[in-house]
């Protein structure tokens, strides 16, 4: 038996290292690491196995192939066979990876869509297994998985990122859940922040830029100012020393821009130009504070590495992510509820717990059709505290599903029938001809 476990990033890589070494992993003969870098810009990121640290991480694995290389210049999210071409891809990949005819099981994310639902559809008798995709995991499934892929799908292992809180993905097909605690993938970035051998200045402010721009959110001029915010967040607090871990996909005139706002306000600005995680840079560093918008560097850094944060700029994304059901909702409630309303996890909530509750509802208004058993329960929390934390829902959305509280409810047009707007459209025809009719007698009587 041979396990291809597939990853897009290099977060997930770190994951999956922290997943073998728990022995979670299903039971194989071998382990094959897939590449299938998910970089929306290749062209401009650095490959998957060649960011610093990647040899040790591989190192749990029997193998590494690169599915990205494999189909280029298409990328792997771009890599769709039609039915009739998915056995010539089979004997393709079996004879450039080398895996014979041997049975394969399958370690993959995001299951509904590609590469990884085209992986268990050329894979067609391959067990399936779904791993943790950062904070998306929490939200619920973007598309109703297909009976041939739901038949064979054998669980999920995900990071306890939020400690306690259960992942919504597949809930619909109930399956067993593996759980990684986070003190084991701290272990791993542990590992990975002692060979890196960076030099940073400690005790400063860590910011975490976000390529907002990718998701359609903001333009170039309103990511600055959410990248300002920062800026004043760590000034407020007295941090004068600023280091900035841009995304990887940003462009350097961006981080210039902020770099001159940062003398501006008389900081000490630090540009990271490192491919590391920002896990690995904040133990390196041992920053006072993390701050960023919803990424899930928040959530390891305060729950897996014991380090202060500060969420800025979540209740505009909030409203401006479009439409509803986008996958980044779930992490940005999450953000949003954990560090700006400081909601308890899960694991320390006591009787009431309110963050899993109000992500059950935000993910019932996303996938009202797939999780029906979840509307009771968003019922429930909406009737009772929509005023707090309506910044997570919208007011069409919950009109649409017929949601409480009835008073956020939008207007509703009645639309006219079809049979009455013809006869008035003739109604409005026939006057319009009478008056044309009047109009010239009169004239011939002012004759």
């Amino acid at each position: 038996m041979i396990a291809l476990v597939e990853a897009s990033s290099y977060f997930q890589i770190a994951s999956l290292a922290a997943m073998a070494d728990a022995g979670l992993l299903p039971q194989a003969d071998e382990y094959v690491l897939v590449l299938a870098n998910g970089s929306q810009l290749p062209e401009l990121t650095t490959p998957l196995d060649e960011a610093p640290g990647f040899a040790e991480l591989a190192a749990r694995f029997d193998r590494v192939v690169d599915l990205a290389a494999l189909v280029s210049p298409r990328r792997p999210a771009q890599f769709n066979p039609r039915e009739d071409e998915l056995l010539i891809f089979e004997r393709l990949l079996r004879n450039a990876w080398g895996l014979g005819d041997e049975r394969v099981t399958l370690v993959v994310e995001s299951i509904q869509v590609n590469p990884a639902r085209t992986l268990a559809r050329i894979f067609f008798d391959a067990t399936l297994w779904v791993h943790s995709d950062g904070l998306m995991s929490y939200g619920p499934t973007r598309n109703k998985l297909q009976v041939p892929l739901a038949q064979r799908l054998a669980g999920t292992i995900h990071v306890d990122l939020v400690p306690g809180l259960e992942p919504q993905l597949l809930a619909e097909q109930q399956p067993p859940r593996q759980v990684l605690p986070g003190t084991a993938l701290k272990v791993v970035f542990a590992q990975l922040a002692e060979s890196s051998e960076l030099q940073l200045p400690q005790g400063a402010a860590l910011l975490l830029g976000q390529y907002l721009g990718s998701l359609g959110l903001v333009d170039a001029e309103e990511e600055l100012e959410l990248h300002e915010q920062m800026l004043l967040a760590a000034k407020d607090r007295g941090l004068n020393t600023i280091l900035f871990k841009a995304h990887p996909s940003a462009s350097a005139t961006s981080a210039a821009r902020l770099r001159a706002r940062a003398l501006d306000l008389q900081l000490d600005f630090h540009l990271l130009d490192t491919d590391h995680l920002a896990e690995t840079v904040i133990l390196a560093a041992q920053p006072q504070l993390v701050i960023s918008c919803f990424s899930t560097a928040l959530v390891t850094a305060k729950y897996v590495l014991d380090t202060p944060v500060h969420a800025v700029g979540t209740a505009k994304m909030l409203q401006l992510l479009a439409p509803y059901e986008n996958s980044n909702r779930i992490p940005l409630s999450i953000i949003h509820g954990l560090f700006v309303q400081d909601l308890p996890v899960p694991a320390r909530a006591g009787n009431i717990d309110m963050l899993s509750n109000l992500l059950a509802a935000v993910s019932y208004c996303m996938q009202s059709k797939q999780l029906p058993q979840l509307r009771q329960t968003a019922e429930q929390f909406l009737s009772e505290h929509y005023g707090v934390y309506s910044a997570h829902f919208k007011r069409r959305r919950i009109t649409k599903l017929e949601l409480p509280p009835s008073w956020a409810h939008l207007p509703v047009r009645r639309s006219v029938p079809a049979k009455v707007r013809g006869a008035s459209r003739h109604a409005l025809r026939r006057g319009s001809r009478g008056l044309d009719r009047m109009s010239k007698v009169l004239s011939r009587l002012a004759k």
